[in-house]
């Protein structure tokens, strides 16, 4: 793996996993592809040695000028519209992104390492748990084999894309891996999903609008696990299989969130300034942070468990998670608590106003 194409990189996970290869494996040329939408920040990639080329993953033209001009032999495919509440806003988008955008680069791919000028490849495309639908409280975690059962939009976008990325393999011979992760916290986390949106409403005092009962389960995966389990699936990994990445974490959005009002009422006691950064905050004034917390009506459709599966990943690629939820968060809060001014750059008139309109009264996607 000598040149690496790593599409969504400006955002969450794409950007810690292209921190994570480039410091372990520092003669790989990386270049970045993000069309820098709304969770795409130039920010999340400064001081990493990595070229960014602002594009769509739809624009197959522009890809095959990238994977011919840098002689790439890895895709590592991040870019996809991710936010549950956004796809039943407006599932449009995600079937343009997850599904045709996985199908272009898939085409491109097809076409530059495969037939008469074959080459050694590898296209690994990164999924979600949420493909697998539901589970009930006893129900075994999901494992590689569990049936197919997406439950909003964007899980069954994702799970079409599974399915192109499969029949590549199995129809064309194309290189491919997919892993398939629970869900992701960590530093650089596009503040719409649970705990950085909590984390920066608890500052401001807001209220923390929690789904139904809060008892909707997942497995918490720090981001940094993720992207070492998934530089195992690509250095170890055997060609056309799945893997499950989880974080061993299994909880209630309730535990998270107390556990997050918990912290920050420490974090205030411990550093008397914060009081003074953050006036509006509950824990300024002496008071509880879980005073903001409210019970909201449940989202559609809300999938009431998620539970993985990694013995595979375990066994074959030598995957073991190295943060507990417990240290993990703490990291977390301290890096938002630490970099105050890339959150506070994220949080523009229009990305405010859409929090407001879709967070005032609503809960938050976990």
């Amino acid at each position: 793996m000598k040149s690496l194409l790593v599409t969504g990189a400006a955002g969450f996970i794409g950007s810690n996993f292209v921190r994570y290869w480039t410091a372990n494996h520092p003669d790989t040329r990386v270049t970045v592809l993000d069309l820098l939408t709304y969770a795409g920040n130039k920010a999340n990639l400064d001081g990493v040695p990595a070229g960014l080329v602002v594009g769509d993953i739809r624009d197959e033209p522009l890809v095959t000028e990238i994977m011919t001009s840098l002689d790439v032999d890895t895709i590592v495919h991040f870019a996809a519209e991710s936010h549950v509440d956004r796809s039943i806003l407006g599932p449009d988008a995600f079937i343009d992104t997850n599904v045709l955008g996985t199908h272009a680069l898939l085409k491109v791919a097809r076409r530059l390492w495969l037939g008469d000028a074959a080459r050694p490849h590898r296209f690994h495309h990164v999924s979600t748990d949420e493909v697998y639908g539901t589970l009930g409280p006893n129900d075994p975690a999901f494992s590689e084999t569990t049936a197919y059962a997406p439950n909003s939009p964007y899980s069954a976008s994702k799970a079409a894309s599974d399915h192109l990325v499969r029949a590549y393999h199995h129809t064309y011979g194309l290189a491919t891996t997919t892993s398939n992760c629970s869900n992701n916290y960590g530093p650089f986390h596009f503040p719409e999903k649970l705990i950085p949106l909590f984390i920066i409403n608890a500052l401001h005092g807001r209220n923390l609008p929690i789904y139904g009962d809060g008892m909707q389960v997942r497995d918490w995966l720090h981001v940094e696990d993720h992207c070492r389990g998934i530089a195992a699936v690509l250095l170890k990994g055997r060609v056309g299989e799945t893997y499950n990445i989880g974080g061993g974490a299994e909880l209630p959005n309730l535990t998270v969130i107390d556990t997050l009002c918990a912290a920050m009422d420490k974090a205030f006691a411990a550093d008397p300034s914060l009081a003074v950064r953050f006036p509006d905050a509950p824990a300024a004034r002496g008071l509880p942070t879980a005073t903001l917390k409210s019970f909201v009506t449940d989202r559609p459709g809300h999938d009431r468990r998620y539970a993985i599966d990694c013995n595979k990943a375990i066994a074959e690629l030598g995957y073991q998670p190295q943060h507990s939820f417990e240290s993990g968060f703490a990291a977390t809060l301290a890096w938002y608590l630490d970099n105050e001014a890339w959150w506070r750059g994220i949080l523009d008139g229009s990305y405010r106003q859409w929090v407001e309109d879709n967070y005032g009264a609503r809960g938050a996607t976990a």
